[in-house]
């Protein structure tokens, strides 16, 4: 018997009713994801992460109750998981749409992005959250071991340099490795895969 592709659970968390019913409707026509539920709010959001262990959640910005933002980061500080911002705050570059990459979401959509017909609704969120399921998040984030060799193997300081690459939904892990970095640390390239409208804020 040939076992069917794994299909990818998704929680859609906004205060508009129309954009839930839109957005699930869309998303219905997508053989490989399901809609497991809808939430309003933070609150009954955290409840159906409990319940229904969903793979990947959308979720807005601007809502009642809690915010997004802090939603995000209380979420990632007690159930990590992979999200996509999907909000009218989040243009391209924007403030808000880095704030929410640093504090984990897997990726950042504003909403006049994702509007339209069913088909490109379906097709652009879809891609979204297949990348984001995608993404790993480990229990913690520790800095590599320092290997001991004999003092001749040891380059000159100046010649060193730390090289990183962080996958999608590493701009946490960033954080937590960079913050750790002494003064006078060798000179360090990083390779982030996110969109490329967030390279430059996130450097900055």
């Amino acid at each position: 018997m040939t076992e069917s592709p794994k299909t990818t659970r998704v929680l859609i968390v906004d205060d508009s009713s129309v954009v839930c019913r839109v957005f699930s409707r869309a998303l219905s026509t997508v053989p490989d994801i399901t809609v497991v539920g809808t939430a309003a709010n933070p609150y009954i959001a955290r409840d159906m992460i409990v319940q229904l262990a969903p793979d990947v959640i959308t979720l807005d910005l601007d809502m009642p109750r809690m915010d997004g933002l802090t939603f995000l980061k209380k979420l990632m500080t007690h159930h990590p998981m992979p999200v996509v911002v999907v909000s009218s705050l989040t243009a391209q570059g924007s403030e808000k749409a880095l704030e929410a990459m640093q504090h984990g979401a897997v990726d950042v959509v504003c909403k006049t992005e994702v509007t339209g017909s069913t088909e490109t609704i379906s097709s652009e969120l879809a891609r979204r959250i297949r990348a984001a399921s995608q993404a790993k998040f480990p229990a913690s984030c520790a800095l590599p071991q320092e290997h001991h060799v004999h003092p001749e193997q040891v380059p000159d300081k100046d010649s060193r340099i730390i090289a990183i690459g962080a996958s999608t939904g590493g701009t946490m892990a960033l954080q937590t490795v960079l913050s750790k970095f002494p003064a006078d640390a060798p000179a360090t390239v990083i390779v982030q895969h996110m969109p490329v409208e967030f390279v430059k804020p996130l450097a900055a």
